[in-house]
């Protein structure tokens, strides 16, 4: 996988979702994504908060390495 996928900035998140990393990690916080299977994750972001399928896995992605779960 491309280091790049998920080494993106708040400007193109916005951009893209609407709403920035931040809020983003608190949702998926929420969601107890680390915990899960990150398809579950990326699913819980399209169906429940409407995030493209690009974003939703690049966030997921972002999240599980911050977490150190990946």
């Amino acid at each position: 996988m491309k280091s790049d996928y998920w080494n993106v900035d708040d400007a193109q998140v916005v951009d893209k979702t609407g709403k920035p990393i931040a809020h983003w990690i608190k949702v998926l916080d929420k969601f107890k994504a680390a915990d899960r299977k990150s398809n579950d994750a990326v699913a819980h972001l399209q169906n429940d908060h409407g995030v493209p399928r690009y974003w939703a896995r690049t966030l997921t992605t972002l999240y599980l390495k911050q977490k150190g779960a990946t």
